[in-house]
């Protein structure tokens, strides 16, 4: 992990803690501990988040709702972010547009996986040294535990040094 900052990497340590992350959820993302999203694995580089197929995050068709599917989504991309700008300074985040495509019904449990740490560290990086806002599409893929592709969403981050 030698990528993140000490302050990223304890961070990081954190957020793979169960209880932690519940923690993390109730303080910051309530729905997410709703749900009961699951952070897998988390590293520089790649993130992956689970959402169960249960009661919570089922819609009227059986499958899972595209809310929840959108909110794991986007942590899977948001925990890049956090670590991106841990021990940076203040830095202001904020996702600034969203596309989503649902390729087949999400009937069981779905992993969201984003590869796109290295580059959010790049764009925050920009952004302090230039001074200017700069923004970051973020791609996160949802599978099934076959790994057929059930859903893919495109998620923009903003980051600007304040």
């Amino acid at each position: 992990m030698s990528n993140l900052n000490p302050t990223a990497q304890k961070l990081r340590l954190q957020l793979l803690s169960p209880w932690k992350l519940k923690f993390f959820f109730w303080k910051r993302l309530p729905s997410l501990l709703f749900w009961r999203v699951k952070l897998t694995h988390l590293d520089a580089d790649r993130s992956e988040v689970q959402i169960p197929f249960i009661k919570k995050t089922q819609n009227p068709f059986r499958s899972v709702y595209f809310a929840a599917q959108i909110g794991a989504a986007e942590f899977s991309t948001g925990v890049h972010a956090v670590l991106a700008v841990e021990g940076k300074g203040k830095i202001s985040m904020l996702v600034t547009s969203m596309r989503a495509e649902f390729y087949k019904k999400a009937a069981e449990t779905i992993i969201f996986e984003c590869h796109d740490g290295k580059a959010v560290r790049e764009c925050v990086d920009q952004a302090i040294s230039s001074g200017e806002g700069k923004t970051i599409t973020m791609i996160s893929e949802g599978k099934n535990s076959s790994g057929e592709l059930l859903s893919k969403l495109w998620i923009e981050w903003s980051f600007k040094k304040k």
